[in-house]
């Protein structure tokens, strides 16, 4: 199992930084064949509203993917999705409809892919454990979170060369190669063998399974993912906020960048040192702790403002704390869960984390342009320590009424 699930995380990394060098091209083609700004944003606009209804649509799609052979068939398809702007700008025709349809091919790929993907690296892990290996699913999903990352610090710069140097089109090219060669890797993946108590209950639980269900019956998993979600909203605060915050103060560009480098550096740091303690650490506060310290580094980032070196360090330490509450979450659905509960959980996360982003997003703006950058990233910091301290609370009360499945383990309290 071990080759295997090296194998999956070296997939994500690829795919992750194919995914950030696109982010650079695809805006440009699209710029350059349409003539028009507002189609920059269609293909991401588009590739949230899958993410959002994944609940709706993809219940009955996500109990099947179990199974690197079943991913590869929905990364194929990510790669069908990826080509058509770039077969489109071939003949001329990159347009509002290309970009849609690449934008919601990919999204409704990419809805699928990020939950089962873990799921499927928490069973083969669990799977690993049972064989006699020492690293579970907390450690291998911590080194997944780590390659996504990373992935964050050089992928766009390196997009930026590889634009300048061949152009934007022959990088979207190559980002479809790559996705189309990570599903042929998916295809040496094998799934894992559910242990007997629960391959019976699966084949029970295919389409049926409620990811409200499944959080309402863990409480502890629900805190952690109602605290990601509402991080996901709020995270406007900080980009959009400090984009702001910077014009304001006479740096336009300058605050957002010294923000963003800090956060990046300090998060892959803490990503190198989080699998190696992660089974250590209790999981319940660990995700709170996280996010108050979040919460905490919005409040401070006005007050640290115009000093670039001042709102580096302070975003630093937000970078330096979550990694250690995303990887306490996901070790934490992989331990209290199993199966399609398993896989409806990791979905529920992505969907309010990712889909809260996007919400934030949208309304961010506006809010910011109403009340000002900095009172925003105070609001939104108060926010965030409000429900991490609100979700341990709520969790704790109603802890010791709620079995755990089969699958904890001792550091879930």
């Amino acid at each position: 199992m071990r080759t295997e699930l090296l194998l999956l995380t070296v997939i994500t990394f690829v795919t992750w930084i194919g995914t950030r060098m696109t982010a650079v091209a695809l805006p440009l083609v699209a710029l350059a064949e349409t003539g028009h700004a507002w189609t920059t944003g269609l293909v991401g606009g588009m590739a949230g509203l899958p993410l959002l209804t994944v609940g709706w649509w993809g219940r009955s799609l996500r109990d099947r993917l179990t199974s690197g052979r079943a991913l590869a068939v929905v990364m194929g398809v990510n790669a069908a999705g990826l080509a058509i702007v770039p077969l489109a700008a071939t003949s001329g025709q990159v347009g509002a409809i290309a970009l849609c349809a690449s934008g919601l091919v990919t999204g409704v790929a990419g809805a699928l892919l990020g939950p089962a993907e873990r799921a499927l690296v928490s069973d083969l892990a669990d799977e690993h454990v049972a064989r006699g290996g020492r690293s579970g699913p907390a450690r291998w999903l911590a080194w997944q979170d780590l390659a996504h990352r990373v992935s964050m610090i050089f992928a766009p710069p390196a997009g930026a060369w590889a634009v300048t140097a061949w152009g934007a089109k022959p990088l979207l090219w190559c980002e479809t190669a790559v996705v189309a060669l990570a599903a042929l890797a998916f295809l040496a993946v094998p799934a894992a063998r559910p242990a007997r108590h629960q391959d019976q209950t699966d084949k029970h639980e295919v389409g049926r399974v409620s990811a409200m269900a499944v959080l309402r019956e863990r409480p502890q998993v629900a805190a952690g993912v109602l605290m990601a979600g509402v991080g996901g909203v709020c995270w406007f605060g900080f980009s959009l906020g400090l984009a702001v915050l910077g014009v304001e103060h006479g740096k336009p560009g300058q605050v957002v960048a010294a923000a963003m480098s800090g956060y990046g550096a300090a998060s892959v740091i803490a990503s190198l040192l989080v699998p190696l303690v992660i089974d250590r650490l209790p999981r319940a506060p660990a995700m709170v702790a996280s996010w108050v310290v979040l919460g905490a580094v919005f409040v401070l980032l006005p007050l640290a403002a115009p000093s670039l070196a001042g709102v580096a360090v302070v975003a630093a330490v937000g970078g330096a704390a979550m990694p250690w509450g995303i990887a306490a979450l996901n070790a934490l659905i992989s331990a209290q869960t199993h199966g399609a509960e398993r896989r409806a959980a990791f979905t529920a996360e992505t969907v309010l984390h990712s889909g809260g982003t996007s919400l934030g997003l949208l309304a961010g703006g506006v809010l910011i342009g109403w009340v000002g950058p900095g009172p925003v990233l105070v609001a939104t910091g108060l926010v965030q320590v409000a429900v991490a301290v609100c979700g341990a609370g709520w969790a704790w009360k109603t802890r010791r009424r709620t079995p755990i499945k089969a699958g904890a383990d001792s550091a879930a309290d």
